[in-house]
């Protein structure tokens, strides 16, 4: 017997990176059914799901899944796309709804904030999910299985991804509202440097302003030096993308820009089979940035 489609909401349907999970909502054979963001630039959603309840305030959104469930007709998850700050009361939304939470990383801006969500998990018997894809992205695979022991290994990661003006005005550009460059780009990177060569042993910054961050960290198989920047002015001459990825272990370098857009269809796959990264894998990441952003030191 055919099963019925899975059934999705989303928050933050006019952001930058709606329409990856709109597009991998669609290819696992799921039915966005509800979308909420108070910018109502969200054309995007005739692509795939034109039918889709529209909202502009969450408490109004809030009000009909809470309808959908009571009538039998609840989300199974609720995509989490909002800014970084309301991550976690947009994650205890869903939970309470009965759903799922597939949120953007970073899960949380403050380590602080993962005891009250564990709580409402265990509450509501509910999970929540976040997007590390490039922890699914094969050449990274590879890498990992390749150096999987040994060390301590040499290695330099330069992330350069170029933003406009516009970046240091809007809520991205705030720490109390992204958590800082670190938080809103850096997380991804230090999930990936954690899951490739072991937990973080101590680290220091060297270089902090609003556009550029670097310094170094001692892993447990490798000592790492690391630079993150949105100043499109350090892209080098051999860039092929309009973003510089580069990872080198020892001499061999990787750079990873290809591919690295497309995998949110691979995430959602995970997280429909019952696999997938949540708050367990997050938190290290996560507490490790926080001190570096804070403190300067790990």
């Amino acid at each position: 017997m055919k099963h019925p489609p899975l059934r999705f909401a989303l928050v933050g349907a006019a952001g930058y990176i709606a329409p990856r999970h709109i597009q991998a909502i669609h290819a696992v054979g799921g039915k966005l059914v509800a979308a909420v963001d108070p910018h109502d630039s969200v054309g995007v959603l005739d692509q795939h799901f034109p039918e889709c309840d529209y909202f502009k305030e969450i408490e109004r959104f809030d009000r009909h899944l809470d309808k959908l469930r009571r009538t039998g007709d609840g989300v199974d998850f609720v995509s989490i796309c909002s800014p970084n700050y309301l991550h976690d009361s947009h994650i205890r939304l869903a939970l309470r709804n009965k759903a799922g939470a597939i949120c953007e990383k970073p899960v949380v801006v403050n380590p602080w904030n993962f005891k009250a969500i564990e709580e409402v998990e265990r509450e509501t018997q509910r999970r929540v999910w976040t997007v590390f894809q490039l922890r699914l992205l094969p050449s990274l695979i590879a890498l990992k299985e390749k150096y999987a022991e040994g060390g301590p290994y040499r290695v330099t990661l330069d992330y350069i991804t170029p933003r406009g003006r516009w970046y240091e005005y809007s809520w991205k550009g705030s720490p109390q509202h992204s958590g800082g460059l670190l938080m809103n780009i850096g997380v991804h990177l230090f999930d990936l440097l954690l899951w490739l060569f072991g937990d973080p042993l101590s680290g220091h910054v060297d270089v902090s302003n609003t556009q550029t961050v670097q310094g170094c960290l001692v892993l447990e198989r490798a000592h790492v030096e690391w630079r993150l920047s949105v100043n499109g002015e350090l892209l080098p001459q051999e860039a092929e993308h309009p973003s510089w990825r580069l990872l080198t272990v020892d001499g061999e370098a990787l750079e990873f820009s290809p591919g690295f857009t497309d995998l949110h269809t691979k995430v959602y796959e995970d997280i429909v089979k019952g696999s997938g990264c949540g708050l367990t894998e997050a938190k290290p990441s996560i507490d490790l940035i926080h001190a570096l952003s804070t403190k300067g030191v790990y």
